[in-house]
C-alpha cells in the first residue's frame, strides 16, 4: 500500500511539473478584400511545434474557409498569411483551435470590406502596345486628396511606384507608364484610408484585334480581359447601356464555358462553339448589372479570355467572386469520422498528448502494484 501511495504522489508531482502552454494571436480588425490577412502569434510551445491556424466565415454559423499550419520559431513566434482575393465581404474569425490554457488569446475577429467599386477606370482595359500605357479614372471619396498607385508588369516586376498621384476636385487622375511588352499589367490603388483594389490592363500587339459583334451595328464595343483556368475562373461585370439587348461574346481560339444570370434571375451555362468560334450570348431587358463566369472547358488550359459587350456602358473584371457564383457552404455531418492526423515526430507531438501518456503510464503502474501486493 505504501508503494501505491508513493507512486501516486510521484505521479502528481510529475503532472504538476508540466507547464501550462499559452498561445496569443493578433490580426487586423478590418481588412480590404485583396490584401493579405496576416496572423501573428506567440506561444510557450517548444521550437518546431506545429500550430493549426483556421480561417472561418461567420454568417449564421461558422464555416471553415482555409486552414494552415505554422511552426514555432526560435523566438517562440509563428505566422500564417491567408489570401483574401476571392473571398466575399463579411465577418470572419481566425482561430488556433483547442490549444492553449490560462489567459491565452487564440481567436480574433476580422471584417473583410470591399472597396473595389470606388475605382472607375475611363482608360481602355485593352490597349495596343506603344511606348506608354495610359491609366485614367476616378476615385470615389476624398476629392483632391491624391492616391498611391503601383503598376506591376507581366513578369511580376514593379514598373511604376509606389508613387503618389494627384487627384482633381472630382477625384480624377491620369498617369502614363512606359511599357515595352505585351501582357497583363496589374494596377493597384491605395488612399489615405488604405488599400482600395486593383485593375488589370492588357497590352496587345498592333496585329491583335478584339472580336467584333456582327449582330449589333452602330454601337461601341466595351471589353475587358483577364486570365482564366478551371481552378481560377474569370468573373466579369457588364453594365447595360439601356434596356435593349446586350450582346456578349468571348474571345476565340479556346473552348470557353460561360455561366451567367439573365434579366429574370435564371442561371445559364453556354458552351456551343468549341475552340473555333467565340461564344455569343444575347440578353434582353437587362436593367441592372450582369455577371459572367468564364473558364476553359479543358482542365489543362490556362489562358487569357476577353469578354466583349455591345449596348453596354461598361465591362469590368470583378475583383471578387459575385454572390450568385458563391459556393454553398457544406453542412457538417454529425457523427462523421475525423480523418486521422499524419504521424508526428517526437519534436512535433502535442504537450496534451504527453500528459495523456503520463496518466496512462501511472494507471498501469498502479494496477501492476496492486497485483503484486
Amino acid at each position: 500500500m505504501k508503494k501505491i501511495v508513493l507512486l501516486a504522489l510521484g505521479l502528481c508531482l510529475l503532472v504538476s511539473g508540466v507547464p501550462a502552454y499559452q498561445v496569443f494571436i493578433s490580426a487586423p480588425e478590418t481588412l480590404t478584400i485583396g490584401m493579405p490577412l496576416v496572423v501573428n502569434g506567440t506561444t510557450t510551445f517548444g521550437i518546431g511545434t506545429p500550430i493549426d491556424v483556421v480561417l472561418y466565415q461567420q454568417v449564421t454559423t461558422s464555416t471553415e474557409v482555409k486552414r494552415k499550419i505554422a511552426y514555432v520559431q526560435a523566438d517562440n513566434t509563428f505566422r500564417v498569411i491567408f489570401d483574401t482575393t476571392y473571398l466575399p465581404k463579411g465577418t470572419y474569425k481566425v482561430e488556433v483551435p483547442s490549444v492553449g490554457t490560462g489567459d491565452s488569446v487564440n481567436m480574433r475577429q476580422v471584417r473583410l470590406i470591399d472597396r473595389s467599386d470606388e475605382i472607375v477606370l475611363t482608360s481602355q482595359t485593352t490597349q495596343v502596345l506603344s511606348r506608354k500605357m495610359v491609366v485614367t479614372g476616378k476615385i470615389a471619396g476624398d476629392a483632391g486628396s491624391g492616391i498611391q498607385v503601383v503598376v506591376i508588369g507581366p513578369d511580376n516586376g514593379v514598373l511604376f511606384g509606389p508613387s503618389y498621384v494627384n487627384t482633381d476636385n472630382l477625384g480624377g487622375f491620369s498617369i502614363e507608364v512606359p511599357v515595352s511588352q505585351t501582357g497583363d499589367y496589374e494596377v493597384t490603388f491605395t488612399d489615405i484610408h488604405g488599400y482600395i483594389g486593383s485593375r488589370i490592363i492588357t497590352l496587345v500587339s498592333g496585329k491583335e484585334t478584339i472580336i467584333p459583334v456582327t449582330s449589333v451595328t452602330g454601337t461601341a464595343i466595351m471589353s475587358a480581359r483577364t486570365k482564366a483556368s478551371r481552378d481560377n475562373p474569370a468573373y466579369f461585370i457588364v453594365t447595360p447601356l439601356n434596356n435593349g439587348t446586350v450582346t456578349v461574346t468571348t474571345s476565340s481560339s479556346v473552348d470557353w464555358v460561360v455561366e451567367y444570370m439573365d434579366a429574370k434571375g435564371d442561371l445559364h451555362t453556354v458552351n456551343d462553339q468549341g475552340d473555333v468560334s467565340a461564344e455569343e450570348i444575347g440578353i434582353e431587358g437587362a436593367a441592372g448589372p450582369l455577371y459572367f463566369k468564364v473558364y476553359p472547358y479543358k482542365y489543362s488550359v490556362s489562358a487569357t479570355v476577353s469578354l466583349n459587350a455591345a449596348n453596354a456602358q461598361s465591362v469590368a473584371v470583378s475583383p471578387t467572386i459575385p454572390e450568385i457564383f458563391q459556393p454553398v457552404p457544406e453542412e457538417s455531418v454529425t457523427g462523421a469520422e475525423t480523418a486521422a492526423p499524419p504521424e508526428e515526430t517526437t519534436s512535433q507531438k502535442s504537450p496534451t498528448g504527453t500528459l495523456s501518456v503520463i496518466f496512462a503510464a501511472g494507471i498501469a503502474l498502479v494496477v501492476f502494484c496492486r497485483h503484486r501486493s
